[in-house]
């Protein structure tokens, strides 16, 4: 259950309208995710998390997919059940097939493994890549 409620498109303020209204028209849908509905409850804070989702999504040097595939594994290292289904789905509209999700969750498994052993061992970084 949501700490906040999830609001309905006639519960919004004419500002989380405005936002929902840009949602719709950059996703070429009706549909408005949860996450956007519960954020409404805070209409700068919902304007300002599409902006900056909106800009940091984009296209640019990265591709759709990659930028997918990052997101994708950040959210599998911090847990958020909500962002992996959701990111899962995007990754998968832009082409992730199994064998991609497959390996993706390997090196996100080994990533973690080795950053906790070398943040336990305490090792120095190697004069060669410190600068």
């Amino acid at each position: 259950m949501p700490l906040l409620p999830r609001l309905e498109d006639d519960q919004l303020a004419p500002e989380a309208r405005a936002v929902f209204d840009e949602i719709r028209k950059a996703r070429g849908t009706d549909y408005v995710n949860d996450i956007w509905r519960v954020l409404a409850n805070d209409p700068a804070l919902l304007a300002r998390t599409w902006s900056q989702t909106r800009a940091t999504m984009a296209p640019g040097a990265l591709d759709g997919l990659t930028k997918e595939l990052v997101y994708l594994a950040a959210s599998i290292t911090n847990d958020c059940e909500y962002c992996i289904r959701t990111h899962t789905a995007a990754a998968r509209a832009k082409g992730m097939t199994d064998a991609q999700f497959a390996e993706l969750l390997a090196v996100v498994g080994l990533a973690n493994q080795f950053n906790r052993l070398a943040a336990g061992t305490r090792v120095e970084v190697d004069a060669r890549y410190r600068d």
